[in-house]
């Protein structure tokens, strides 16, 4: 189990380090079916580890100056009060439905940020096509419309958070670069900031509400993520936004499939 789950950890940093977001989306199934944890208990376990690993490479990218610091608190608040209404939904709704719904998503999201791939550059005297606005040094510019967007994406990410134990950069980054007009690598280092965040929100409404955690198990999730973080972020600078783009959007499609298959089977 040691080495299992500092591997789990190791996938996990590293999807989160080169995509800012996807790495919970494996943690869940390796805790359910590779640890045999009860899903509810690995669902706090996916958010405290997620959370931490996030918050490492928040950190390291906020002092490289990428983070979008406004537009993510924006983004996270919003999440704070989405992440304990998903809580109490995953125990409302059958969870067949609820995976084919997640995957359903996931393969809508990853269509469109492989079309924006492959679309080609748009100069910036079309930046209007944007809902938030961006000013000269390309930060979406917080109008009425870009703030009731994020924050009502904030809250269905935090929904999503609270019903999967994910971090949600699978919806986090995508809203960002599609909606915001914001750069990959930019989204990528906001969408950590935010994960932590919302983890937070999710890790205190999950205990609060009577659920139990292993910390050992945790801190061994978090201490491989830390090493996996470390290699996906140095791979990420080195890649262009489009590459990024059709790496997240072919990751996600590969979860999707994996996700139908199981609640199918």
């Amino acid at each position: 189990m040691l080495v299992l789950a500092i591997a789990g950890g190791v996938a996990i940093g590293f999807a989160l380090g080169l995509t800012g977001g996807g790495g919970g989306i494996f943690a869940v199934p390796l805790l359910v079916y590779g640890m045999s944890l009860p899903p509810r208990e690995a669902v706090g376990v996916s958010l405290a580890a997620v959370g931490a690993i996030a918050l490492v490479g928040a950190a390291a990218r906020w002092r490289g100056g990428e983070t979008d610091v406004r537009t993510g608190l924006l983004f996270a608040l919003a999440g704070m009060f989405g992440a304990p209404i998903g809580a109490r939904l995953s125990k409302m709704l059958p969870e067949a439905t609820l995976l084919l719904l997640f995957s359903g998503l996931m393969l809508v999201i990853a269509v469109r940020m492989w079309l924006k791939s492959i679309a080609p550059e748009q100069p910036d005297g079309d930046a209007k096509r944007f809902v938030c606005q961006r000013d000269a040094c390309g930060r979406p510019t917080l109008g009425p419309r870009c703030v009731a967007l994020l924050a009502t994406l904030g809250a269905f990410t935090g929904v999503l958070s609270g019903m999967f134990g994910v971090g949600g950069g699978f919806v986090i980054v995508p809203a960002l670069v599609l909606f915001g007009g914001m750069r990959i690598h930019t989204a990528v280092a906001t969408s950590l900031m935010v994960i932590f965040l919302i983890s937070v929100s999710g890790v205190t409404s999950y205990t609060l509400d009577g659920g139990t955690l292993s910390w050992r198990l945790t801190a061994l999730f978090a201490m491989g993520g830390v090493l996996g973080m470390q290699l996906g972020t140095r791979l990420s600078a080195k890649l262009s936004g489009p590459t990024l783009q059709r790496t997240f959007a072919l990751a996600m499609v590969a979860v999707a499939g994996f996700v139908v298959l199981k609640s199918i089977a």
